[in-house]
């Protein structure tokens, strides 16, 4: 298959790009700044020639937008919102466009779309949707109208021929450098991985492999369309999160953290304590009952496989590093 990824340069996009090619799929991907005969040059925004790639291609997977790893600032929540709407909707044009348009367009979201809550699990037939949350910062509800107006942008597009389906993605755990299961391995491993502000916030997460997995399945099963959660079937608190990366590295100790320390600590990483604070409890509902199956469906088990393969990535002999239970 020939497989067009408009903003496959960032984590997530590499993650995928290594492994459809590896696969032997024609992966183009669409980049502002092309190092590659793979890789074509796009704005994000507006139709240019880059679009003759999606012509006559299999898949669409837009991972396009702003990083959230940054202080949420007017300035930067804006160019989030923007680059999100901008380049979904500059796709459904160029869909719109093609002779020979693609049969499926993957379009990043978020599980951050859904409502900061304790009390039960959100999947894709009543989970609760965000923005209207009592006792929460009130910036946290311009992440639900990105969110909103991300998902919106794909809906709006007059692609007929091609299926739309929209990526609830938790947080994609991959062993890459820079990566967030590298930021807070690196937290776990200087003792800082405890609970965060008590930790009874929940974090929704997916492994690398199961995300390239659950891609594929969604390229291939045509019955699916509209949004799917992309997450692991057991999210679990903070603390306990962090309680297992601490036990794949052998680290015995975690000093917890109160609000104003994770203001600190989000302020000196150029990030939002948003991450760290919001409970983001999903559950892949519409993937499970499609009949995909995870191999990685609990954290302690993915947290020592992506342990390992960090090791192997580092280079580090096990004398330095320590070897997973």
């Amino acid at each position: 298959m020939k497989i067009v990824i408009p903003g496959g340069t960032g984590q997530v996009g590499a993650i995928l790009d290594r492994a459809l090619t590896e696969n032997g799929h024609e992966v183009v991907v669409l980049t502002r700044a092309p190092k590659g005969d793979r890789q074509v040059r796009w704005d994000g925004a507006t139709l240019g020639d880059w679009a003759a790639e999606i012509d006559g291609s299999d898949a669409v997977v837009n991972l396009a937008g702003r990083s959230v790893s940054c202080r949420y600032t007017e300035a930067n929540l804006a160019a989030m919102m923007s680059s999100r709407i901008d380049s979904a909707r500059v796709v459904g044009e160029a869909i719109a466009a093609a002779a020979r348009p693609p049969k499926v367009w993957l379009q990043m979201s978020t599980a951050t779309i859904y409502a900061h809550r304790f009390d039960a699990p959100n999947d894709e037939y009543d989970g609760l949707i965000g923005g209207d949350e009592p006792g929460v910062p009130g910036y946290w509800g311009y992440s639900i109208e990105i969110a909103r107006n991300w998902e919106a942008a794909q809906e709006r597009a007059a692609t007929p021929h091609t299926r739309k389906v929209a990526l609830r993605s938790a947080m994609v755990m991959s062993p890459d450098h820079g990566g967030v299961f590298d930021v807070l391995s690196r937290l776990a491993r200087l003792g800082l991985g405890g609970p965060v502000a008590g930790g009874r916030q929940y974090v929704s997460w997916i492994h690398d492999h199961d995300f390239v997995r659950a891609v594929r399945f969604l390229i291939g099963r045509d019955d699916l369309a509209g949004a799917v959660n992309l997450a692991a079937p057991h999210p679990l608190t903070q603390r306990e999160f962090m309680r297992e990366l601490r036990s794949a590295w052998r680290v015995p100790f975690g000093l917890p953290a109160t609000r104003q320390m994770a203001e600190l600590g989000a302020f000196a990483l150029r990030s939002d304590t948003e991450l760290l604070l919001k409970s983001r409890r999903v559950v892949p509902g519409r993937l499970t009952d499609a009949g995909f199956t995870f191999d990685h469906p609990r954290w302690a088990a993915a947290a020592t496989d992506l342990t390992a393969r960090r090791r192997r990535l580092s280079g580090a002999p096990p004398a330095l590093v320590p070897q997973a239970s």
